[in-house]
């Protein structure tokens, strides 16, 4: 490697060009900042490469196809053949091509924000500013500083040690969605969203999915009673899934994997063509030697920071998923522009998490807002919940989509919104309407009376309002 001679001087360097980054960059030129955006990969993070963007498009051609097989109405007809597995990602790869060109490298270049490819580490940090080597493909070094950075790293798939797992080609959500080739069949380790998305997405394009959770349930994070009708709509999909199940080895099998698992002290043996792993993500951190400025990484490989979004060095910020904060694009973005207003600002500021919407894209898909009914109980307070089975609401039922339900959680004393649950068609645009409501502060009684219109799935909050109240103590 040489030596790292030249030196450039900005007001801001943001490690990582991702959403967090992007947004970042875009505040603190908009304040008349000088801004270099580093980045070891393609522009444009998780989300528009391997994460959001690629499965959303994905899991819409898979629910063409499986609309084309559900026959729900009659006198209508439809079948689908065959997935041409590679024509599909290579309309994919086209896609986000197109976009991370647009948005990542063409918009970026017009704000006035320098793009730079290489790996970057800290040099040093003291109260003047901060240096930082960035490295080229080649080793080529070169030294420039800051008067703040921001880390915007992201995260990767999280891997386990799972006995075994070395002698097998296994797959991570990255992974999956670039295979030129559809498995016949599959096990997904892991029943939280993106374990849940992957394993309906490739079981609609035809493959015999298995799904592996460690938990009693999938969708762990959710309501119960949320998991358990998504759960019962996967498995009418002849998703098979196993619970309370300990992956405890996996071997090559032929040309495929086998998978041994402990299901309620018995052991059972899972074959399958492919493996899939999708047991969270992890904060990337690697090679930007924290260490040489101070900084430690937390218990899940976070980098800490406070309220404002500092770290324990006042030059040096961090956004998005290196955090530890929910991995949410949306907050990414919004932490990245929050960091740069309290890095310039003159009076920072804290983001308010409260009414954080979450919505995984399965169908029917599951979206939810504020305090679960567990989460209300732990607080110690008594609370009110409303459920509303799907097949009480106009459009699911035209829709012939009544599969799931609607819980609302409030303050029995003031009738104050608490929480919004939902598994069903449309879920995460209702939870939308309900984050407004939550943030609005709005009782039961002003959504029981708020205009609705007629034939629409927002409809069904106002549906469920207007329904008795379970009271807990």
């Amino acid at each position: 490697m040489n030596t790292p001679t030249t030196n450039h001087m900005y007001d801001l360097a943001v490690i990582g060009a991702g959403s967090a980054a992007k947004a970042a960059a875009t505040e603190a030129r908009r304040r008349g900042k000088s801004v270099v955006m580093i980045e070891r990969g393609h522009p444009g993070g998780t989300c528009l490469n391997v994460g959001c963007v690629p499965s959303k498009h994905l899991l819409a051609a898979a629910a063409a196809r499986a609309g084309a097989d559900s026959n729900r109405f009659p006198g209508i007809t439809s079948s689908a053949g065959p997935v041409d597995m590679a024509s599909l990602i290579s309309d994919k790869d086209a896609f986000i091509s197109k976009l991370r060109e647009r948005d990542h490298v063409h918009a970026t270049a017009q704000a006035g924000i320098t793009l730079r490819r290489g790996t970057a580490s800290f040099i040093k940090a003291d109260e003047t500013g901060v240096s930082l080597s960035i490295t080229d493909e080649d080793g080529n070094a070169e030294k420039i500083a800051a008067n703040h950075v921001l880390i915007a790293t992201g995260a990767q798939p999280f891997v386990p040690p799972i006995p075994g797992l070395d002698t097998i080609d296994y797959l991570t959500s990255v992974t999956s969605m670039s295979l030129h080739q559809l498995p016949a069949s599959l096990v997904v380790v892991g029943a939280n969203a993106i374990g849940l998305e992957q394993a309906q997405l490739f079981s609609r394009l035809g493959a015999k999915v298995t799904v592996i959770e460690v938990a009693d349930r999938i969708a762990p994070f959710e309501d119960p009673a949320i998991s358990a009708a998504l759960q019962e709509a996967l498995e009418a999909e002849d998703i098979e899934i196993l619970t309370a199940a300990n992956l405890t080895q996996v071997q090559p099998d032929g040309d495929g994997v086998l998978a041994t698992v402990e299901v309620n002290a018995t052991t059972i043996r899972v074959p399958a063509e492919r493996l899939l792993i999708a047991t969270g993500r992890r904060p990337i951190t690697d090679g930007l030697n924290l260490d040489s400025v101070g900084l430690a990484v937390g218990v899940r490989g976070e980098v800490p920071v406070d309220a404002h979004l500092r770290t324990s060095h006042p030059r040096i910020w961090a956004a998005g998923d290196v955090t530890g904060h929910p991995q949410f694009v949306y907050v990414a973005a919004t932490q990245g522009a929050a960091a740069v207003s309290n890095a310039f600002g003159d009076a920072p500021q804290a983001l308010d998490y409260t009414v954080l919407p979450r919505v995984t894209f399965t169908s029917p898909a599951v979206a939810s807002v504020g305090l679960t009914p567990a989460q209300a109980d732990a607080a110690g307070s008594p609370f009110e919940t409303r459920e509303l089975p799907l097949n009480f609401v106009p459009r699911a039922l035209i829709n012939r989509k009544t599969s799931g339900l609607l819980k609302l959680i409030s303050d029995p004393d003031t009738g104050r919104l608490l929480g919004v649950h939902m598994v069903g068609e449309e879920a995460g645009e209702v939870i939308t309407a309900a984050t407004y409501a939550l943030s609005a502060g709005l009782t039961t009684q002003q959504l029981a009376t708020t205009w609705a219109p007629f034939l629409t799935m927002a409809e069904s909050l106002r549906i469920a309002a207007q329904m008795p109240a379970a009271i807990h103590n």
